[in-house]
């Protein structure tokens, strides 16, 4: 994913989306939307920084999972496996972006059962889990784009494959001089940022 930050009005239609996606707890955002304002009246602004997992391709959380419920999908989406997570917190700690979250109140703005949403795909987390972005997997594996960017009213958010399909992102993240989050730490994030 690229993200252009010219083009991020600062709208968290993004939260939104991803929040009705994955009934997440209500104190949990996958996404969010960071704000930072400068300058003095009449010289003041406000910029903005979509963060989400990087799910990067040396992704520090993943080797430090004492069950392996952090793992790397072929195509390069790290996921957690609810299943096998103990809720440690060990991946938490080792997020460098400071991605990850543990369920500690599973109840959600959509309670099982009664959601209206047919994109839902994902049953509320349970208490204890570590949490975060999956990309929307389940909507890549049928062809289609993660919720937050398919809201993004300004198109701020575009994703695709590095390399070939219907969106190469390597050429314009050259072109554009994209980077990641936090060089300095050695992840490689496959979510990158213009300026």
């Amino acid at each position: 994913m690229i993200v252009d930050l010219q083009k991020c009005i600062g709208c968290n239609a993004c939260t939104i989306a991803c929040k009705v996606e994955h009934n997440t707890p209500n104190d949990i955002h996958y996404t969010q939307v960071l704000e930072y304002e400068y300058g003095e009246f009449p010289n003041a602004g406000r910029t903005f920084l979509p963060a989400l997992c990087s799910h990067c391709e040396n992704p520090p959380c993943v080797p430090v999972c004492p069950t392996r419920a952090s793992y790397t999908r072929d195509d390069g989406i790290v996921l957690i496996d609810h299943d096998r997570c103990i809720g440690c917190g060990a991946c938490i700690l080792a997020c460098p972006y400071d991605q990850r979250s543990r369920v500690e109140d599973e109840r959600t703005v959509f309670h099982d059962g009664e959601t209206v949403f047919e994109n839902n795909a994902n049953a509320a987390p349970p208490k204890g889990v570590a949490v975060k972005c999956d990309f929307c997997y389940h909507r890549i594996d049928q062809g289609g784009v993660p919720a937050c960017v398919e809201t993004c009213p300004t198109d701020a958010r575009i994703f695709g494959e590095w390399d070939g399909g219907a969106k190469p992102l390597r050429k314009m993240a050259a072109q554009y001089n994209a980077k990641g989050l936090l060089p300095e730490k050695g992840t490689e994030p496959n979510v990158l940022y213009i300026d």
